[in-house]
Order: C-alpha cells, then sequence, then structure tokens
C-alpha cells in the first residue's frame, strides 16, 4: 500500500498517522504539503487532525480550498481511498466529499478524553478488520465535533449502511451519534475519534490499529 498524509499550517496528528500507517504497512508514507497541486501515485490519502489554518472562518474551510485538495477531490472519485480524522473529517465535508456539517459542540467546549464507539458496518476498507457491534476505546479531541446533517440525509446515510461509526457516550451532540460515515461509493470515510491514538498499547490502547492493518492488508 501506497499512502500520504497531507499537512496543512496547523496540523497536530500528521506524524502519528504517518507512524501508525508505516507500522501496518511497512513501508514508508508520504508527507504532501497543502500547496502542492497534485499527489505523488497513491493508494491512500489521510487528512489528519488538528487545526488547519488555525479554524479561521470555521474548522476545515480554508484547508478545504488549499492546492492539493483539488487533487485529493479527483483522486477520491477515480476510487482512491481517502480517510478524514477529525479536522479532516471537518475538511471532507467542507469540500464536499463527505455530507453534512461539523458544528460546535453542543456544550460549547473542547472535549479532549476517551469515548466509546460501536462498529456500525464492516463493509468498507476502513472497517472490514472489525466485528460489527464491536465496542471499541478511541480519543477524541475536538471542539466542532458536533454532527449535523438534514433528516432525509441521515436517513440516508442509516439507509445505505454509511455509517461507519457511533458514540456510545456522545461527547459532543452529533445527531444520531454519528461518529463516523462513509460516501456513497465507500472509498472515503471520515470520523471524529483519533484512531491513530489508540494504535499502540504504549499510547494506552489499541482498537484503533485494525483500521490500519484493514488498510494496508
Amino acid at each position: 500500500m501506497k499512502a500520504v498524509v497531507i499537512v496543512f499550517p496547523g496540523s497536530n496528528c500528521d506524524r502519528d498517522a504517518k507512524v501508525a500507517l508505516e507500522a501496518a504497512a511497512g513501508r514508508p508514507v508520504a508527507m504532501v504539503w497543502h500547496g502542492d497541486s497534485e499527489l505523488p501515485p497513491t493508494d491512500l490519502v489521510v487528512l489528519p487532525g488538528g487545526f488547519s489554518y488555525g479554524d479561521y472562518l470555521r474548522p476545515g474551510a480554508m484547508a478545504s480550498r488549499s492546492p492539493v485538495m483539488q487533487d485529493v477531490v479527483r483522486a477520491a472519485k477515480r476510487g482512491v481511498r481517502v480517510l478524514g480524522i477529525c479536522n479532516g473529517f471537518q475538511v471532507l465535508t467542507e469540500c464536499g466529499l463527505l455530507p453534512g456539517a461539523l458544528l460546535r459542540n453542543a456544550g460549547l467546549r473542547f472535549v479532549c478524553r476517551p469515548v466509546t464507539l460501536r462498529v456500525e458496518t464492516v463493509r468498507s476498507p476502513f472497517t472490514n478488520g472489525y466485528r460489527r457491534g464491536a465496542v471499541l476505546q478511541m480519543p477524541v479531541a475536538h471542539h466542532d465535533g458536533n454532527y449535523f446533517a438534514e433528516p432525509a440525509t441521515l436517513e440516508r446515510l442509516a439507509g445505505e449502511d454509511r455509517i461507519a461509526f457511533r458514540y456510545m457516550d456522545n461527547p459532543n451532540g452529533s445527531l444520531g451519534d454519528i461518529a463516523g460515515i462513509l460516501n456513497e461509493r465507500r472509498n472515503v470515510l471520515g470520523m471524529m475519534p483519533h484512531p491513530e491514538r489508540a494504535a499502540d498499547a504504549v499510547l494506552g490502547g489499541t482498537d484503533g490499529r485494525a483500521l490500519f492493518d484493514a488498510l494496508a492488508a
């Protein structure tokens, strides 16, 4: 598997994602600057967590207009897998690769703690290493993780089995307890929890490792 991690000004989980991917794939992962206009040949693009462009305007808005994102969108439409974690999820909604929006947390506070998730579907290259219904623990760290979409969109996501993860202890007020969703083609996943921070026992947990192992398989 060839993988790249996009680096935006304000990214703070890009290196974490690189380490988790390299541990799973056993090969180097390229770091691609947001100002580049083209991606190298790749099987996977990761949009990491952090606070791209300082979250000016709204989280992910400016990053979604970065030069490299035009090629990310083209790659996704060709079937290349794209994983957006936390701020990366926000970027995916802002650029139109995923529906809905991430609003301010219901409590209007930054939330940084482990959360409990349930795997809702294994029908994707990201989640097929889990068992449907499996309960996982991963950390979150966000101020704008409150997933919102119109009722018709929520119904379509559920009906098409495109909800990847749900919170069991919703930390932010997300509708339907949604923690991660897939696009129609199932090659794009956006999720607020951080699997890269739960991919090594040294970090306190390994529930995120199966996601990276599945991508590398």
